[in-house]
């Protein structure tokens, strides 16, 4: 076996966010030495000549943090000894993907004349992801949490940042179960198992959430890990964090559960739920659940920064944007969409089948490949503008059209004429419930070459129309 360097990640959707601005420039510690003394004493330089610091020392990297808010967004922070520390440039990926989920053609969107208003699901002390939000985009937050320690230091660093303060909402996410009075909940936080009259629980959103209010967008940093030893087991950082912040039954899993739980319930309250996740793995988990509850979008990210990775997943349950096609007609040779959110009783096949009756159901010949899953057409100027005239939408109907495939028997190649279109649509399974379209047209300046791209998007039109929820 060949030894030698790892290959840098290419995963689809691995991204170390290109508008964060540590993304290629990541922090300079000699000139934040030299600029913020109280950094100074915990640089050191290499071997090599280079500076950097001890990132098991708990001090170091909360100076570092500190430092780097006041530095590059001017804001003032901290947090007190134990609670989590977060890194800037890796808190930055997970805002910076954000702002591209609003800023998607996913939805129609909004006019632009409102807020972004955001909800991040247990801020902690260190309040990052709403003190980031507002200084980076203006966004409007509202943070939750239900530990003293946290509210208490939340509300101190909101307070700390006049120019923002008024942006950020800390709101207290512990919730009265049912059968508990106001009156008990001033002095019962919880009750042994035998006597469980009344309890005070932290929630999630359902509960924290007002009635009418709507956001864009919610986040979460959850418990990662299931067990307290189980967060200390990386030797190489020392990010702090109490029990609370790092620890639930379950784990990151059980937690982003519960998102998902009550996304059910809140639906298009919000234009997008998300969550950052610690393990890859739990991924596949949690977007099988996600299908089951019935979202109509599921996007996911990896966000690398340095040495560590961090995965994002997001959904929604907003309908989905119809593209409207623009008059002019745009040559283009390849073209592709994407059929999210598939119906579960299609398939890949269903949908190749369907490319080919859409086709068929004007007159073109048609050619369908079960092997390479695509299917080569050739269509003459009358039956593409029988195509755009017709707008067709039920691809089932074509069956009933009778109309002959036009090819030689032996099954060869099917024969052009000059002046018509020739191109070829292929079907590309992504992950469960996404499929890639791909039109590539098969000559090149020829007078009907305009068309393609009008053409390639009736099709999609009519593939979202019967594939997608």
């Amino acid at each position: 076996m060949r030894k030698g360097k790892k290959r840098g990640r290419s995963e689809p959707g691995s991204t170390k966010q290109p508008w964060n601005k540590y993304s290629d420039n990541p922090p300079d510690f000699a000139n934040l030495a030299s600029l913020y003394p109280s950094f100074k004493p915990f640089v050191f330089f290499s071997g090599g000549g280079r500076p950097r610091i001890d990132w098991t020392d708990y001090n170091a990297t909360r100076e570092l943090t500190r430092i780097l808010l006041l530095h590059d967004h001017g804001v003032n922070w901290w947090i007190p000894d134990g609670q989590l520390c977060p890194t800037v440039p890796n808190r930055s990926n997970y805002i910076h993907w954000i702002n591209d989920l609003l800023s998607s053609e996913s939805f129609g969107g909004g006019d632009g004349s409102s807020k972004v208003k955001g909800f991040d699901i247990g801020t902690g002390a260190n309040c990052i992801y709403p003190l980031l939000g507002a200084s980076l985009f203006g966004w409007t937050f509202v943070a939750s949490d239900f530990t003293l320690v946290a509210l208490d230091w939340a509300e101190k660093n909101v307070k700390s940042n006049p120019h923002i303060s008024d942006l950020i909402e800390i709101r207290d996410s512990k919730v009265l179960l049912p059968q508990c009075s106001e009156e008990a909940a001033t002095t019962v936080q919880s009750v042994d198992d035998d006597n469980k009259s009344c309890s005070i629980e932290p929630a999630v959103l359902v509960g924290v959430v007002k009635d009418n209010e709507t956001f864009d967008f919610c986040m979460s940093n959850p418990p990662f890990f299931e067990t307290f030893e189980e967060s200390g087991l990386n030797p190489k950082t020392s990010c702090g964090g109490t029990p609370e912040e790092m620890v639930c039954n379950g784990g990151e899993q059980a937690f982003v559960s519960r998102i998902i739980q009550d996304s059910a319930v809140l639906r298009q309250r919000f234009r997008w739920y998300t969550s950052m996740l610690g393990k890859k793995a739990t991924l596949k988990l949690l977007i099988s659940k996600l299908w089951e509850v019935g979202v109509t979008v599921v996007k996911t990210t990896e966000f690398a920064q340095g040495h560590t990775s961090r995965w994002g997943l997001a959904w929604s349950f907003m309908p989905t944007a119809r593209k409207i096609l623009a008059p002019p007609l745009v040559k283009k040779s390849l073209l592709s969409f994407m059929l999210e959110c598939i119906k579960r009783q299609y398939s890949a096949v269903d949908v190749l089948q369907s490319v080919e009756e859409f086709f068929k159901s004007c007159g073109a010949s048609c050619k369908l490949n079960s092997s390479t899953f695509s299917v080569d057409i050739v269509a003459s100027d009358d039956q593409c503008n029988t195509i755009l005239k017709n707008g067709i939408t039920d691809v089932d109907s074509a069956r009933s059209h009778g109309y002959e495939k036009k090819q030689s028997l032996d099954g060869s190649s099917l024969q052009v004429p000059e002046d018509n279109l020739s191109f070829r649509i292929s079907v590309f399974q992504q992950m469960p419930g996404t499929l890639l379209i791909k039109g590539s047209l098969q000559q090149k300046d020829i007078p009907l070459s305009g068309l393609f791209s009008v053409v390639f998007g009736s099709l999609e039109e009519s593939m979202k129309s019967k594939f997608c929820r």
